[in-house]
């Protein structure tokens, strides 16, 4: 019996083909989005997956202002951050980041509160950093990256 044919064959990133998804995020609930959103980014939905490799794809989420948060969580809901200084842990609440997006200086496809709740979602280490490199999030219907032909998919239907 030849050895040599039991190889175990473990996927890089050559293998991979990485696509281009377009999600529209009207009427959807933020943090079941988010989850969906973090799945393809990580590539879980494809056969090729592998924990330690980039084989997701690339997800455009437009209209992120229409996205919805269950009860009162617009206003109750507290994201903690500290600057590292004493005396200088900041809270804000989704309804501020949501704000916060419509800003000129946030540079555009970096929405802050899909950021936040994707980044939760993802592992904590480089793979994760660069993996939500690959969202890009726009408040209204139109987005930049009509040159690389991505896909429309529906979330509900997943």
């Amino acid at each position: 019996m030849d050895t040599l044919s039991y190889k175990t064959l473990t996927p890089n990133a050559e293998h991979c083909d990485r696509k281009w998804v377009v999600i529209d995020a009207t009427d959807q609930v933020l943090g079941r989005l988010c989850a969906q959103v973090a799945k393809i980014l990580r590539g879980k939905n494809k056969p090729c997956y592998s924990p330690f490799v980039e084989c997701g794809d690339n997800v455009i989420i437009i209209n992120a202002d229409k996205v919805q948060l269950t009860g009162k969580k617009w206003t109750d809901r507290e994201y903690l951050s500290y600057t590292g200084y004493p005396g200088g842990q900041r809270v804000t609440t989704p309804e501020r980041l949501m704000q916060k997006s419509f800003n000129k200086h946030i540079k555009p496809g970096k929405h802050p509160l899909f950021l936040r709740t994707v980044k939760g979602m993802l592992p904590k280490n480089r793979l994760g950093r660069r993996l939500l490199n690959n969202l890009y999030v726009y408040n209204g219907p139109n987005h930049p990256h009509e040159a690389q032909n991505p896909t429309v998919i529906d979330i509900n239907k997943k």
